[in-house]
């Protein structure tokens, strides 16, 4: 079984800059592929940036593309979201996931672990 903790989740101005971790437990997560949904008030889950479990090629939505940088630290079976240049649109409950024999890194259903989630909100 592995547990997903997100934090790094709070209030910032557009245009300022979070940081967001997963720190996972119970499993090494170098062979999962990982990713970060979001879900805002009244809309869809979506895709936010995801890796296979080999590493390689990372995939950000166009929407945080340029803005958004996923990595991951298998020594601390950590995954981190680094998130620059904040937009209102950005405010979602963010969540971490993990999977073991994802095919498509942006479809939630194949994932096998996610976390609580975290509250990420940009004031304008």
């Amino acid at each position: 079984q592995v547990q997903l903790v997100e934090s790094g989740g709070g209030l910032v101005q557009a245009g300022g800059s979070l940081t967001l971790s997963c720190a996972a437990s119970g499993r090494t997560l170098s062979s999962y592929a990982m990713a970060w949904f979001r879900q805002a008030p009244g809309k869809e889950r979506e895709f936010v940036s995801g890796r296979g479990w080999s590493g390689g090629t990372t995939y950000y939505a166009d929407s945080v593309k340029g803005r958004f940088t996923l990595s991951r630290d298998n020594d601390k079976n950590t995954m981190y979201l680094q998130m620059n240049s904040l937009k209102p649109e950005d405010t979602a409950v963010y969540s971490c996931v993990a999977g073991w024999g994802v095919q498509t890194l942006h479809h939630y259903s194949e994932y096998d672990y996610w976390g609580q989630g975290a509250q990420v909100t940009v004031s304008s």
